[in-house]
């Protein structure tokens, strides 16, 4: 498998954090990737940066989101944006270097609730 910084993500995702409510996220502490030749199934993923290696090297929160080259560069627009979407509803309120699951007590990443920002975010546009 091999990376590289892929710079037309991020600007995706300055766009999106601009026009969603997003406020609590720093676009500056996010690194877009893509990848090429993985194994896995998905379209996009989002790593965390926990705690502890936040403290053993003295940096702040930041979170990295990994695009998939063969599944998701083929997509159009739209489906970019709902793919990103749907990794930043992964960072938590608090941008702790944690990450939401998928399913939890007060909110659900699926496919209804990435429709819905969606939606809002082509009416800001």
């Amino acid at each position: 498998m091999t990376t590289e910084l892929a710079p037309d993500i991020h600007k995706i995702v300055r766009t999106v954090v601009k026009k969603l409510p997003f406020s609590y996220i720093d676009p500056k502490r996010i690194v877009c990737m893509r990848s090429q030749g993985a194994t896995a199934r998905a379209r996009a993923r989002i790593w965390s940066f926990p705690r502890i290696w936040q403290q053993a090297l003295q940096l702040p929160s930041y979170y990295i989101i990994e695009v998939l080259s063969q599944h998701f560069d083929n997509l159009s627009t739209d489906d970019k944006t709902r793919v990103i979407i749907h990794e930043l509803m992964h960072i938590p309120k608090n941008f702790s270097g944690a990450l939401v699951p998928h399913r939890g007590i007060h909110k659900r990443i699926d496919s209804r609730h990435v429709e819905q920002l969606f939606r809002l975010y082509q009416e800001s546009l």
